[in-house]
């Protein structure tokens, strides 16, 4: 037999060469013992800090209870009080949930429940979307080609709408969502029928896609055209929930309930689990045999869900959303002032994002590098995004406090000054 040593797939591409040894709250610590300020919090998964007491307790305690009990085959308590909480927190009538591991698995189970429970086959996305990386879920994406290309045929049915970007699109806030729902509406008459679409998919923040949110106008006209067809408007909440811009739901920005909401990344703080929550009337018309998965609903998952819930609460965490994420948007607009390659600083709560762009306004990829990598030699860890690479985002563990914003915000105009060296 050969001895061969296994790799990783050469594909995979770091955002940074940080070799984590272990986390704690707002912070990683590598195998030297350098300290990083994590302002990535795992892609917004550790809402709660890098193992927070009260979570790590849970998930000790339920590992030497119950790990795993297939909750199509068995019930376990974890699964049942996480449910009844959850209730507390969705909007009002969504009142039924499933259970998965990612958030690609949710929106793949969200689109199936949407075209069950309509009888239609069409869903409509908008430009900049990212809704995962499976085959249906990459079909529902268009924040980078690289998620699409190479794997076609992609799923058909899938109609892509423009989005309100203003900054892209050169427009005020008002004229861009005026356009983007015009253009809507040309769609229902050349592309897909509102009586072929089954639903409208949208992220109350655009992830990937740039960190752009959603104006609650446009919020409101999807609202209204979705009430008016018979159209379920999902929101995909994998990012934007559990307090990540300064409300529970990132959808609650605007005066608008949703039909579905998906929940994924900080739902429990680390551990693999994602839902999707409808009203009783949608959910049971799922087909039978439709909704099921061997991990979905882990026991250890679970419990860890439910003290990010109780810490989410007990310290008071949506709050310090909307308060630490208004001091660092104002921080990063005040950074930005006399770096011309920082075009537009955006965000809700503490999803924050600086696009570079060059002079003519096109995509400023090699100076938001320099900025990124800059950060991570100085202590600050941060990724980035947008269809060209050229917008940097902050996303902190939801613990973080003002000193903790106003070190990464140093940490930032300093980046931002070797980047423009």
């Amino acid at each position: 037999m050969v001895e061969q040593s296994a790799r990783l797939s050469p594909v995979l591409k770091q955002a940074t060469p940080v070799l984590a040894a272990r986390g704690e709250g707002v912070h990683i610590y590598d195998e030297d013992g350098r300290r990083y300020l994590d302002f990535t919090a795992g892609i917004g998964v550790t809402s709660t800090g890098h193992c927070h007491p009260k979570v790590v307790e849970a998930a000790q305690k339920q590992v030497g209870t119950l790990i795993h009990g297939q909750y199509t085959t068995v019930m376990h308590r974890p699964l049942l009080r996480l449910t009844e909480e959850l209730g507390s927190v969705l909007p009002e009538g969504l009142d039924r949930l499933f259970y998965v591991n990612s958030g690609s698995e949710a929106v793949e189970a969200a689109l199936r429940l949407a075209r069950q429970a309509t009888g239609r086959q069409n869903a409509v996305v908008f430009e900049g979307s990212f809704h995962g990386r499976t085959m249906a879920a990459a079909s529902l994406t268009t924040s980078g080609t690289k998620i699409r290309a190479g794997i076609g045929p992609l799923m058909p049915g899938v109609a892509v709408a423009p989005f309100p970007y203003a900054y892209r699109l050169g427009m005020n806030e008002e004229q861009a969502v005026e356009y983007a729902l015009a253009e809507l509406d040309y769609m229902f008459a050349t592309v897909t029928s509102p009586k072929d679409t089954a639903a409208f998919f949208i992220e109350p923040v655009l992830g990937e896609g740039g960190y752009v949110p959603v104006p609650p106008a446009f919020l409101e006209g999807l609202r209204r055209r979705a009430d008016e067809h018979g159209i379920l408007l999902v929101a995909d909440e994998v990012q934007t929930g559990f307090g990540r811009t300064g409300r529970f739901w990132g959808h609650e920005h605007a005066a608008v309930r949703p039909d579905v909401v998906i929940t994924a990344k900080g739902l429990a703080s680390g551990f693999p689990l994602s839902a999707i929550a409808a009203p009783e009337s949608i959910m049971e018309r799922a087909w039978p045999g439709s909704q099921g998965g061997t991990y979905g609903g882990n026991a250890v998952a679970c419990a860890a869900a439910l003290a990010t819930l109780e810490v989410i609460r007990e310290e008071g965490l949506v709050e310090n959303a909307a308060r630490n994420g208004e001091r660092l948007l104002t921080g990063l607009r005040k950074a930005a002032e006399g770096h011309a390659r920082v075009g537009d600083v955006r965000g809700l709560g503490l999803m924050a994002a600086s696009e570079f762009t060059t002079p003519d306004g096109s995509p400023d990829t090699e100076t938001a590098t320099k900025a990124h990598k800059a950060a991570t030699e100085r202590g600050l860890l941060l990724l980035t995004c947008g269809p060209h690479g050229n917008v940097v985002r902050m996303i902190p563990p939801l613990v973080v406090d003002a000193d903790q914003i106003d070190e990464a915000l140093a940490l930032w105009s300093e980046a931002l000054a070797d980047a423009s060296a």
